[in-house]
């Protein structure tokens, strides 16, 4: 129930389209009401005309002390009873189908702009989570619930929204037919909603928890659909299509066999309410042989009872199957709640102030960080005491695995310290706005991501409406400008999925013009070099010298060579500095720097002698 109301609490921006709709339905149901009431005049006066006398009552009893007539209805004394009733059923065919027509419209409006909100706060709430949430987040998965978990809510308050409306009007006004008709015989037909309503009630919670085991399995499906079609190379090199067929067709299989126990459940209550009702409808035939033939109820009575009734089990198995695909709904929201109650770390604090223009430098003071979820005692750093003052270039270097992306990663704050203070111009890190803190740092990793766009927006990301010589500037300046002029369209060439388009070295001069044109006084270079081959490795280089004047960076290598020009090399080794030099001083210090140093030479060495 609670993530039921939490989802009609989304549409609360469209409560006028809400109410306007349940006025409407109310209209239609009626109507609908009106439809069944008019069976009784048809039996008793139109096709028995010897009782086309008087007023025609539409109910055999008073309501609140007052008889309704056709008449006050479709006042036309000088017609005929057929006409009249004629007349009335066409207008209350035409009434209910223009209000169901104009409240589906304004309630399906109501479900799919809330469902898109809810949508978008989920898309926003996700985009603004720290890296280590990602880090424990299957993409294919995330994919699913913004996408596949939200569509089943969509569904639920839209079409379903609006079918609820409309049936249960329609119930409402049919069990006014049936209680103003007689109110004794009602009560007794009326006594087997218990009995439907409590297995159908099992029922819905069943559907709720398979629907939910019915996501997880769809999201399993994409995550093997995501990772194969992003890694088609790795898959064809292995030769492990077979491999990754047999996995995907195992997980189908898991969510045929979720989906049909959902389809098994969500049948059984129709049939259930059929077998119900053709009981309750052979009792009443029995009681109405004897009573129509005593004068103790007219056939024309019975008829509209009768037809009411059974009016009124459409829009009854329409409100079981309702109740169905919203426990479907709730199931699949809960995926989804879990994102946007989610408490993100890397957030502003309240009055968080904003950087002023970066002159002083970055200083890390016994700086200490462990990864969310490590065990105790399981640093990444330890004790790190550095200072990177204004226009300096350092350099941080080490073996695999001792903290240098996780070092560069605090001065965005991708991650919070865990211990210790990070500060630019003296400011903690943590008492600062992201987005004056990121605004003032640029970044080219080891990694390129580009988007499936033009070249022109890759370069301008996150800077819309920069004029189109900016960004031939910033490119000129990364060396990009010439391949770029080469491609189909210049500037307006869709580079593909991540830029595959391109080769390597041409996505890392993508990103370095990307971040020239940012013009962020701080630079972070990670591995920005790493993979690339010698011609490609010389242009990215110049580019970076490009990038790197009048700027302060920290420099993440592991190729020694592309770091030597550095005001200072800092070495880590398990989370520690145990060096900090120039590439001069270290190498005569003969430490970790120097041991590095003479690994690599010896394979550069190896490497052209074969």
């Amino acid at each position: 129930m609670n993530e039921l109301l939490r989802l009609l609490s989304y549409a609360r921006r469209y409560t006028f389209h809400i109410f306007a709709s349940v006025i409407l339905m109310a209209i239609a149901g009626a109507a609908q009401g009106t439809l069944a009431l008019l069976v009784r005049p048809i039996f008793d006066r139109v096709l028995t005309p010897v009782r086309a006398t008087g007023m025609t009552p539409l109910l055999s009893k008073p309501i609140f002390g007052h008889m309704l007539y056709l008449e006050q209805i479709v006042p036309l004394h000088n017609r005929s009873i057929w006409f009249m009733v004629a007349f009335a059923l066409i207008g209350a065919f035409l009434l209910k189908g223009i209000c169901d027509y104009f409240g589906n419209y304004l309630i399906s409006y109501a479900g799919f702009s809330s469902v898109t909100d809810l949508r978008t706060a989920v898309f926003e709430k996700v985009l603004r989570k720290g890296a280590a949430f990602f880090e424990m987040q299957s993409t294919g998965k995330l994919m699913s619930s913004i996408m596949n978990d939200i569509d089943r809510v969509q569904l639920a308050t839209s079409q379903m929204l609006a079918d609820f409306f409309r049936q249960l009007f329609s119930a409402v006004a049919l069990l006014f037919v049936l209680i103003s008709t007689d109110w004794k015989l009602a009560a007794v037909s009326l006594t087997i909603l218990p009995a439907v309503m409590l297995p159908v009630n099992r029922i819905g919670k069943r559907i709720r928890r398979t629907s939910r085991g019915a996501q997880d399995r769809q999201a399993e499906l994409n995550q093997i659909l995501q990772e194969t079609l992003s890694g088609h190379m790795v898959v064809k090199a292995f030769g492990a299509e077979a491999y990754e067929s047999r996995k995907f067709r195992e997980a189908s299989h898991r969510l045929l066999k979720t989906n049909v126990r959902y389809i098994l459940q969500q049948a059984l209550s129709s049939p259930l309410m059929d077998f119900i009702g053709l009981l309750m409808i052979v009792a009443l035939l029995t009681y109405a042989r004897t009573n129509i033939r005593d004068n103790h109820i007219s056939a024309g009575d019975f008829v509209a009872f009768l037809t009411a009734l059974l009016l009124l089990l459409e829009p009854l198995k329409r409100l079981v199957g309702i109740q169905n695909i919203f426990q479907q709904a709730i199931g699949a929201s809960q995926k989804v709640f879990e994102y946007l109650d989610h408490t993100e770390t890397i957030v502003d604090k309240p009055g968080a102030t904003k950087l002023p223009e970066f002159r002083g430098g970055i200083t890390f003071e016994n700086v200490g960080f462990r990864y969310p979820g490590a065990p105790a005692g399981g640093f990444q750093l330890h004790g790190i005491d550095l200072e990177v003052r204004a226009g300096e270039v350092v350099a941080v270097v080490g073996p695999s695995g001792a903290g240098k992306s996780t070092l560069a990663g605090l001065v965005p704050r991708f991650y919070d310290v865990t211990s210790g203070v990070l500060r630019i111009d003296g400011h903690d890190v943590r008492d600062l706005s992201l987005a004056s803190l990121r605004s003032q740092i640029g970044l080219v990793a080891q990694d390129t991501f580009l988007f499936n766009d033009t070249v022109a927006n890759n370069i301008a990301y996150g800077r819309p409406g920069v004029p189109l010589e900016q960004i031939r500037e910033a490119a000129r300046s990364a060396l990009a400008h010439d391949f770029i002029e080469r491609l189909p369209d210049g500037y307006n060439t869709v580079i593909g999925d991540r830029g595959m388009k391109l080769s390597g070295g041409q996505r890392q001069r993508l990103a370095i013009a990307r971040a020239l044109l940012k013009n962020a006084p701080i630079l972070i270079l990670d591995e920005a070099t790493s993979h690339l081959d010698t011609e490609s490795e010389m242009l990215v280089q110049r580019a970076l010298a490009n990038l790197m004047e009048h700027r302060t960076v920290i420099v993440i290598a592991h190729r020694l060579s592309t770091i030597r020009r550095s005001d200072r090399i800092v070495v880590l080794e398990k989370g520690r500095i145990r060096e900090i030099g120039t590439h001069a001083e270290l190498l005569a210090y003969g430490g970790i720097y120097q041991r590095l140093h003479g690994l690599q030479f010896e394979q550069a060495k190896e490497a052209v002698d074969l």
